[in-house]
């Protein structure tokens, strides 16, 4: 199937991804991080799935969450009537659950169930057996059980029950994982875990905060960003998969399934701006934990839990997603050094600050470690925000944000009277200012550049005055709009870079398709420079990409006409919330004066 054709489910510490076909084709348990016992994403049926749907199999004829839930409900026509499968994962009780419950909507359908559990990445296939009425498999330290009325039995590798219903029936399945050396978990009650859901669901969106056009879509995609949050620890993974190609058939697979500290400022603006501030701060938490120690080993990314080791390495028994390999587990961009996160790191923070996060103890001392290691290294050459595995470079956008992390200092000082040297980091803020202006700005061609010397643009350089560096209505500012637009914009979309500019910048064989933050980006950078109808007609196009449940991956082959990157992304959906509340005006105050009082301040490095 298209990455499109899959639907998400989640309990807050993993997720599942379900087909139209009726099949959750990727499951991680019991975090979102840990080995997949369905991965028949990135191989076939062999590497484990567990399909619900009529005998006679086919495409669902219409499929939809359950108003503002992560409840799932799929429903086929078929001739003998229709049938519904209703999916969900409950919020994490004693264990994880995914509970999907057939219901007969009319006629009597024949509807077949197919499970194939295999641990750890499709490679260790269980011991299945049937224990008081219910299935029992085990291998390892994974366990899992399925409780339903439905007889069951073994065919081949897997294991299939064959059932029929009418209008009105409705019959249950419940798998439930637990570690093996852990005692049987108590099986939760079907229809008990769906109304405590949609409780969940209606409780969680009350919050909500947003009054603008594209109200839908706005709420849509947080709820998917409160769907990628790992309850426990706060933080955000940016997507729920591993090794979804950037290009089809491609070797550009990467495993997402961590937290990118660069989404940090993004993240916050999306969930303070739609009245979010308990996940704000949960976030912010998290942030403050990860990045605690000594400012020179910060990475740009950590475990879900701030783990700090992620080893890469590849799967090979696994073919990839239509043959895209390597898959790959683990990202070795977590030991790169990337200057932009200590920028993006302080410059988060103090966005908190500004929204009323109240502070955590000691918070600001680690801040001031940061800026310490920030003012050594700032001129050094690194690999930039989107990870070139080539040589490292003097990026734009890394010295923009190292800007911006002293900036924030600076104001951290000056408009909440934390102690620090202000008059230092104010000269240190216009040095940096200074240097970028002179060595990152192409004066004949009218635009800022991918690195000191580039013959390319980068997308990132449209959030150049979202910083605060320059003002939108600056003539660079608009220069470098208009070179995005002619050396990037594709198809009615936005590449993060050319590739194949400046000899091959990333170092890595192949293409990608348009990065759809980026295009996001683009559409604040129109509005911003006042192209207000054209801002909204790149949104509105990006908005008709989402998929029928309103999911967005990382990216989009224009011209196979299709998602492609992990899914869902988590960046996708923070550039929607943004833009939208952009182009409707709903920007806070606090938020707004980030980017018109940095500019007030940056004239002696103009």
């Amino acid at each position: 199937m298209r990455i499109e054709d899959y639907g998400l489910l989640g309990d807050l510490h993993t997720a599942a991804l379900v087909g139209a076909n009726g099949s959750i084709d990727w499951l991680c348990l019991p975090r979102f991080d840990s080995p997949a016992c369905f991965a028949a994403l990135l191989d076939d049926e062999a590497a484990g799935f567990w399909r619900m749907a009529p005998a006679s199999g086919g495409m669902c004829t219409r499929r939809r969450y359950r108003g503002d839930t992560l409840i799932l409900e799929t429903e086929w026509d078929t001739p003998d009537g229709t049938v519904r499968v209703i999916d969900t994962m409950p919020p994490r009780g004693e264990a994880a659950d995914v509970v999907r419950i057939v219901e007969g909507v009319s006629g009597r359908v024949p509807v077949r169930t197919e499970l194939r559990l295999r641990f750890d990445y499709g490679r260790i296939v269980p011991w299945v057996r049937h224990v008081d009425g219910q299935l029992e498999a085990v291998a390892g330290p994974d366990a899992a059980w399925l409780k339903t009325p439905v007889a069951l039995e073994g065919r081949g590798t897997s294991t299939v029950g064959e059932f029929a219903v009418s209008a009105g029936d409705r019959v249950p399945f419940v798998l439930t994982y637990k570690p093996s050396h852990e005692p049987h978990p108590r099986h939760v009650d079907p229809e008990q875990a769906l109304r405590d859901t949609e409780a969940f669901w209606a409780e969680w969106t009350s919050g909500f905060r947003y009054e603008g056009r594209w109200d839908d879509a706005v709420r849509r995609s947080l709820i998917t960003l409160k769907g990628l949050t790992y309850r426990p620890t706060g933080g955000i993974v940016a997507a729920a998969t591993t090794s979804l190609p950037e290009q089809l058939g491609g070797p550009r697979n990467w495993d997402y399934r961590f937290c990118w500290l660069r989404d940090a400022t993004f993240t916050l603006q999306a969930l303070l701006g739609t009245g979010f501030a308990e996940e704000a701060r949960a976030w912010r938490e998290w942030l403050l934990r990860a990045i605690a120690g000594d400012p020179a080993e910060l990475q740009i990314m950590y475990g879900i839990d701030g783990t700090r080791r992620l080893p890469e390495y590849t799967l090979d028994w696994l073919g990839g997603y239509e043959g895209a390999a390597p898959v790959r587990v683990g990202n070795a961009a977590s030991g790169q050094f990337q200057l932009d996160t200590w920028g993006e790191v302080l410059h988060g923070l103090h966005l908190g600050r500004e929204s009323g996060i109240a502070p955590v103890q000691n918070a600001w001392d680690v801040q001031k470690s940061l800026l310490d290691f920030l003012e050594s290294h700032w001129d050094d050459p690194d690999n930039g925000l989107w990870e070139v595995r080539g040589d490292r470079r003097h990026f734009v956008h890394s010295k923009v944000l190292a800007w911006a992390g002293v900036d924030a200092a600076v104001r951290g000082v000056e408009r909440h009277g934390l102690d620090g040297p202000a008059s230092r980091w104010r000269a240190l803020r216009d040095r940096i200012h200074a240097d970028v202006c002179e060595h990152g700005y192409d004066a004949d061609r009218g635009t800022f550049t991918q690195f000191y010397g580039s013959k390319g643009v980068d997308a990132a350089l449209l959030l150049i005055p979202t910083t605060g560096f320059l003002p939108w209505g600056d003539p660079r500012v608009v220069g470098t709009v208009d070179a995005v637009e002619r050396d990037l914009y594709r198809d009615g979309f936005v590449l993060r870079y050319d590739t194949s500019a400046d000899g091959g910048v990333d170092g890595l064989p192949g293409s990608e398709g348009a990065f759809l933050a980026c295009t996001f980006w683009f559409a604040d950078a129109l509005q911003g420079v006042g192209r207000h109808e054209q801002a909204t007609e790149v949104f509105e196009r990006l908005l008709s990409l989402r998929n029928d449940l309103g999911l967005l991956s990382e990216e989009y082959d224009a011209a196979a006409g299709r998602q492609v990157g992990n899914t869902p992304q988590a960046y996708s959906h923070v550039g929607l919330v943004n833009t939208a509340r952009h182009l409707s005006g709903t920007v806070p105050a606090t938020e707004a004066s980030r980017t018109a009082g940095a500019s007030a301040g940056a004239g002696a490095g103009a």
